[in-house]
């Protein structure tokens, strides 16, 4: 990836001083968050349950001359979140900033031609909730303690446009991540009113996007080219692509940058016209 920053050179010192926590931070779209986020100048945690993946990514970041630190992390299990918290607390500092990417589908929890939803096996969905919803919704009470106690601080919710419209197969991953748009508007307002004003929370919603989650679904793995599903996705775009990582980088510094301090409790969309277009 460039090293050039997302937002453009101004972006630079935006977040210097600032110490961002990205979850989910080895996937294609976590690691352009997190390289987004260290261009604009904040120190960068990226939390994954593979940190020899995130590691790469810290490398990069370090090369730009940023700070960047790959920690092992299970979202879906407090123990190793609570571990993970005190070493970015040691290393980097409290973090101001928290970047809810970890997520993703699981091939058994989506139907199909060999899959009827009649066999969906609960393990499976389960198993997708956990890592969307309570990953997330755990995540932040590990991380926003520390914001609470300063008074202020970000946290970025991924949601997704199966939440809102839901797709077909993806039953799992469509409730969860309808779950963790409610969360994000509840907890915006529990923060606000329980807590400090100036703990935000809001929510990236991505429209299609290739990641490695998805990819089954979207590409032929022998050809290369769109599967059925994935044309579709694009012909339903009215931009007529497939998001691109920098789109959501950028749009991630937008809801993070100091001046965004009157956005809370909104999902965003990301996602070319998608959730705008009645499909005539």
């Amino acid at each position: 990836m460039s090293a050039r920053p997302v937002a453009g050179a101004q972006a630079a010192l935006r977040l210097e001083g600032r110490v961002a926590v990205v979850t989910g931070g080895s996937g294609g779209l976590g690691s352009s968050m997190a390289d987004a986020l260290a261009d604009a100048g904040a120190g960068v945690a990226l939390l994954s349950r593979r940190p020899e993946r995130s590691e790469t990514v810290a490398a990069r970041i370090r090369d730009r001359g940023g700070e960047a630190r790959a920690i092992r992390c299970d979202v879906t299990d407090p123990d190793s979140l609570a571990r993970a918290r005190d070493e970015v607390n040691a290393e980097l500092g409290a973090a101001h900033i928290l970047v809810n990417g970890a997520g993703g589908n699981d091939v058994r929890a989506t139907t199909g031609a060999e899959r009827s939803f009649f066999d969906l096996e609960p393990a499976a969905l389960r198993g997708v909730l956990d890592v969307n919803l309570l990953g997330t919704v755990q995540a932040c009470q590990a991380f926003g303690r520390d914001m609470v106690e300063r008074g202020e601080g970000v946290i970025v919710n991924v949601s997704s446009m199966a939440a809102a419209r839901p797709l077909t197969r993806v039953v799992g991953y469509a409730a969860a991540k309808a779950a963790v748009e409610n969360f994000t508007r509840w907890l915006a307002v529990h923060m606000a009113r329980t807590y400090a004003p100036g703990v935000r929370v809001n929510a990236l919603s991505p429209g299609f996007f290739l990641t490695r989650q998805n990819q089954y679904l979207m590409v032929d793995a022998e050809s290369g080219e769109l599967t059925s599903r994935g044309a579709d996705a694009v012909g339903h775009t009215p931009q007529g692509r497939l998001g691109a990582p920098r789109d959501l980088a950028s749009t991630l510094l937008w809801l993070v940058d100091p001046d965004s301090g009157f956005v809370t409790g909104a999902v965003i969309p990301v996602d070319g016209g998608f959730s705008a277009f009645g499909g005539v």
